[in-house]
């Protein structure tokens, strides 16, 4: 299982893919429903935020697996 570091890089991976342009932190933390404090939070204390990325992938109907796992 990946940490949150590698898990916000496949994040941004996947949104840029969708859009053509670089992703930011910012823009990760609005698709994820976190304000961009908590996220900032979130990321020093590299700890993951489960439910948000499992909310946006049903959302954007992408499997998990790709995001948590190798």
């Amino acid at each position: 299982m990946r940490d949150f570091k590698a898990i916000l890089k496949e994040l941004k991976l996947y949104l840029a893919d969708s859009k053509n342009v670089k992703v930011y932190d910012k823009d990760v933390a609005k698709a994820l429903g976190i304000t961009q404090v908590n996220f900032a939070t979130i990321k020093r204390r590299n700890s993951t935020p489960y439910e948000s990325i499992l909310r946006f992938c049903k959302k954007e109907e992408l499997c998990c697996s790709e995001i948590f796992f190798d």
